[in-house]
């Protein structure tokens, strides 16, 4: 196993007058403050904050203009063509801003790149098929921020360009309206926001939208574009994630149930890890049409259809996925990259759609930034995936004399480059990395070493009332030494899945476990306990020594009308 830094947060505050004034336990005031939650007004916001705390739209540069030109598109009957992106921001924006749309008396089509002839964004190509089917108005969203140039030609045909984006901005594209958060000067407050839910604001900046039955989509694009889940994001997933276990849409109901997911008790983790991928299999092996086509379906017997497709395309994924990081752990060992910092793996055989995948599964592995590249239909395509210490897109911008074309946030990026430039490539992002040997060593923090006797079912009840959970907002942590495990079973056709019972030991303050006369004893209540994270290697540990110490998160776990508490181990040693 890696090694790992445990680091318990030491943010202070009085966590009793906390809890006293909002009632709620010490430990989740604990954890409120962990989260960086500061003042009553800012507690009260996070613990119970609804849609009257969302911010305007009007906030954010050129949406009073989009919003008007966008009017008056529509009152004139202006063809509208509006394109996205081929991941599940840039197909749930495109779907928000054509029923937003239809909903005010216009007609707009979709259309979203193919990922393999047009590449990212805007392609010269379909500036040329919109003035083939004589558009009068494109409109962008989840791109369009980079695509200058494509852009500039649309304009010298006539037609009127709205760009939304969520992007970096590297310079402002020359159009007739342009709504980004990040750009130079925006005073908009939330500043993550996805590609969704920019398109969202505009459709409510136009007075569409009133009952914010659209909010379930902008949920969906939030938590699958792995933005954070703070301030006004929080807000717009949880709310949305109650349309989402109500929703009436035919195909959102039918991935759902062709995937097994019971949409009463979804999560963000079903839409980021069950849901999302096989929306995001659509673009990456097909066309993200399928993925458009999925929520636009008539009835469900078309969505079933659909779901099915796209079921079967995230299975093809996940098998090719395997085999390219296999060959990803190969190149690694043949090139001698062992010591790099930053890992630059040329994988020329592997679909280019993966690259990203598999660059987050051996930075995983590696705890370093990957990026992974592939010898695609124009040259060569990458995709790469950060850690913390390394701002992909800053380290990006010093080598971009070798690019061809970049764009991406600190976390994640996309790159197309001469092969010829790869060597170059490697060799001055790892000069210039300025990463340490302790940034490279994952850290595990923790919210509070909490016994696991302390744990109860109020407890875990205000704790799920901090969810939404995700990037931002993580799931609450605790830890404790010395847990006794005892009947452990592996599960699983991988023998993947270890279930037990633990329980608290007693441990002398001064005792040495080396020394003889070392005496501890088991006590208090034993707990059911499940590890999906290295389960072999913790039942081997167990097997030599059932004393560990264990980060771990609580819950409820039912079955069969009864309820019990579970321990879900998380990092153990």
């Amino acid at each position: 196993m890696k090694q790992e830094y445990w680091s318990v947060y030491a943010k202070r505050a009085d966590f009793g007058a906390i809890a006293e004034k909002f009632h709620i336990d010490p430990v989740v005031a604990r954890v409120i403050r962990n989260r960086d939650i500061i003042g009553d007004e800012a507690i009260e916001e996070y613990l119970n904050g609804g849609l009257e705390r969302l911010h305007d739209p009007f906030l954010m540069k050129d949406m009073d203009k989009a919003a008007k030109l966008l009017k008056m598109k529509i009152a004139s009957g202006a063809s509208i063509r509006i394109i996205g992106d081929y991941d599940i921001d840039g197909v749930m924006s495109s779907y928000i801003l054509r029923r937003g749309i239809e909903e005010l008396g216009g007609d707009a089509d979709i259309h979203i790149p193919n990922r393999i002839t047009d590449g990212y964004g805007i392609s010269e190509s379909m500036i040329l098929d919109a003035k083939d089917d004589s558009v009068n108005t494109i409109i962008t969203c989840d791109n369009g921020i980079a695509a200058s140039a494509q852009i500039e030609l649309a304009k010298s045909f006539g037609m009127t360009v709205i760009v939304t984006d969520h992007h970096e901005v590297l310079s402002v594209p020359k159009c007739d309206a342009v709504i980004d958060p990040k750009r130079p000067g925006d005073e908009y407050p939330c500043k993550d926001l996805c590609g969704a839910a920019v398109a969202w604001k505009l459709v409510r900046a136009m007075g569409g939208d009133p009952d914010m039955k659209l909010l379930q989509y902008v949920a969906f694009a939030t938590v699958g574009d792995v933005v954070n889940l703070t301030g006004e994001n929080r807000i717009l997933v949880r709310e949305g994630l109650k349309q989402l276990r109500e929703t009436d849409n035919p195909g959102l109901r039918a991935l759902a149930a062709t995937c097994g997911v019971d949409l009463k008790n979804l999560s963000t983790y079903h839409i980021g890890f069950v849901l999302g991928p096989c929306l995001n299999a659509s673009g990456r092996l097909d066309t993200a049409q399928r993925s458009a086509a999925l929520l636009a379906a008539p009835n469900e017997a078309v969505a079933a259809r659909y779901a099915e497709e796209l079921k079967a395309l995230n299975n093809s994924r996940k098998s090719m996925t395997e085999t390219g990081v296999n060959l990803a752990r190969a190149a690694i060992e043949k090139e001698h990259m062992e010591n790099d910092k930053v890992l630059v793996i040329y994988l020329p055989g592997v679909h280019e759609s993966i690259a990203g995948i598999i660059a987050g599964r051996i930075r995983e592995e590696m705890s370093r930034p990957v990026f992974v590249l592939t010898r695609g239909r124009e040259g060569v395509k990458g995709s790469g995936r950060s850690i913390e210490a390394y701002s992909m897109f800053e380290k990006l911008t010093e080598v971009q004399d070798l690019l061809i074309r970049f764009g991406g946030h600190p976390m994640a990026a996309g790159l197309s480059i001469e092969e010829a430039n790869i060597g170059e490539f490697r060799r001055r992002l790892n000069e210039g990395c300025g990463l340490t040997e302790e940034d490279l060593v994952p850290k595990v923090m923790i919210d509070a070493a909490m016994p696991i006797q302390y744990v109860t079912e109020e407890l875990i009840g205000q704790l799920e009332e901090l969810a939404p959970f995700g990037k931002g907002n993580e799931r609450p942590v605790f830890a404790q030494k010395h847990v006794y495990c005892e009947h452990p079973r592996l599960f699983g056709a991988k023998r993947n899945v270890l279930k037990m019972r633990i329980r608290s030991m007693r441990v002398p303050g001064d005792a040495d476990p080396e020394r003889p006369g070392f005496q501890a004893r088991v006590e208090g209540p034993s707990f059911d306990a499940v590890c999906f994270r290295n389960a072999q290697d913790l039942y081997d540990r167990i097997m030599k020594n059932p004393d560990i110490a264990i980060t771990y998160t609580p819950k409820i776990d039912e079955y069969m009308g009864r309820r019990r508490i579970q321990i879900g181990i998380t990092h153990f040693h």
